[in-house]
């Protein structure tokens, strides 16, 4: 699979200095955990989940989530575990399919070894579990459940955290919920792929939901605990992880309180105002706003409830020609004594050894989204994922 694969390969090489690579679920974690990209959510309940999956890859989708947890009814877990088997089972049998990284949200460990078992040798297509409300003391047992699932199937599964917990909201507590947390997810470190935050969780702690119009960074109780997580979970010195970004709930506005967050300036040529307006009128102007928070703020892919989010997320994780530049340059071998440079662009300095981070990361994200052309810019990366 690869992220901008679903278009056509004349349409990559104009977009593209350098495309999008290949990676597969057997791919290192290092690089999975930015492949991600928009992980689309969907209930395990739904009755043609197999035919969506498929339906989705087509458009564009590299990872998603199969919920048995907040996105389904208390009494609906069981229906949604048995249409899991089947539908992985057709999944399995479709040819010449390749599926996204799937995941399964869980609600307890039990569930985990059980699903497995169940799942058989279709449980080749599943890449791991999303694991909900995460802390050490109610977490450790999940990780022990993949480690014996991982052990029983033979094949490698991952975790994928969700910090969502009122402990980790609250200032009283939150520094010790999230020194546990750092312990469990260190001591399965190769099993834990990523991060998730789960905000809407946090707001309804305080019985809050953010308008279309405002991120999650303009709340500031959530905008607090984003920036705890980052400091203490996603450093870059080899302790942190690939923390993703907060989901995105609207995809359409009814009513406007304040002005649209998408200037005109890049969409004047061609059809792109067009674009622009469809953007605003799905209040895809606050969502691309808070992707770029997400990315200023040390976050990377996002979880999504809408299929229309993904190609956002995704436009906006391919890496600029400028950034490529700039960061070719601070890891170019002569450079490694440090010192400061002057961007090919003209336009900043770039210092060795403070940026080096920054250029690394960068260069990872190259790897899996590509980088833009020149003269590209997001609209038209936006353009082109569209399907016509």
């Amino acid at each position: 699979m690869r992220h901008f694969g679903h278009i056509a390969p004349e349409v990559r090489q104009r977009l593209f200095h350098r495309e999008p690579g290949s990676f597969t679920a057997g791919s290192p974690a290092r690089l999975l955990s930015v492949a991600l990209g928009a992980t689309l959510y969907s209930p395990a309940t739904r009755p043609r989940l197999a035919d969506d999956i498929v339906k989705q890859t087509g458009r564009g989708v590299v990872s998603m989530v199969l919920c048995l947890e907040d996105s389904i009814g208390d009494d609906d877990v069981a229906d949604g575990e048995d249409n899991l088997v089947r539908q992985f089972a057709a999944l399995d049998a479709a040819a010449g399919v390749e599926p996204p990284l799937l995941f399964v949200r869980v609600r307890t460990p039990g569930q985990i070894p059980d699903l497995v078992r169940r799942l058989g040798p279709t449980a080749r297509l599943l890449s791991g579990f999303v694991l909900p409300k995460f802390t050490e003391e109610r977490g450790v047992p999940f990780l022990e459940a993949l480690a014996g699932a991982e052990a029983h199937s033979g094949r490698r599964l991952f975790a994928m955290p969700v910090l969502e917990s009122p402990e980790l909201l609250y200032r009283e507590s939150r520094v010790e919920t999230l020194q546990g947390v750092a312990r469990a997810v260190d001591k399965y470190r190769e099993r834990v792929l990523a991060l998730r935050l789960g905000v809407t969780d946090f707001c309804s702690s305080y019985g809050l939901r953010r308008p279309p119009d405002m991120t999650a960074y303009d709340v500031q109780v959530v905008a607090d605990v984003i920036a705890d997580v980052v400091n203490m979970l996603g450093r870059a010195d080899g302790t942190g992880f690939t923390v993703t970004g907060p989901v995105w709930e609207y995809f359409r506005v009814q009513e406007r309180m304040f002005k649209p967050q998408l200037r005109r300036s890049p969409f004047l040529e061609g059809q792109a105002e067009r674009l622009r307006e469809a953007l605003l009128e799905h209040s895809m102007d606050g969502l691309l706003r808070e992707i770029t928070l997400d990315h200023a703020n040390g976050l990377l892919g996002k979880t999504c409830i809408h299929p229309s989010h993904v190609l956002p997320v995704h436009a906006l994780s391919v890496v600029s020609h400028e950034e490529y530049s700039d960061a070719h340059d601070i890891l170019r071998p002569e450079c490694g004594a440090g010192g400061v440079l002057r961007s090919q662009y003209t336009n900043k300095m770039n210092e060795v050894k403070p940026h080096r981070a920054w250029a690394e990361r960068t260069m990872l994200r190259a790897e899996v989204f590509g980088v833009a052309n020149e003269d590209i810019g997001f609209v038209e990366l936006l353009a082109a994922g569209i399907p016509s």
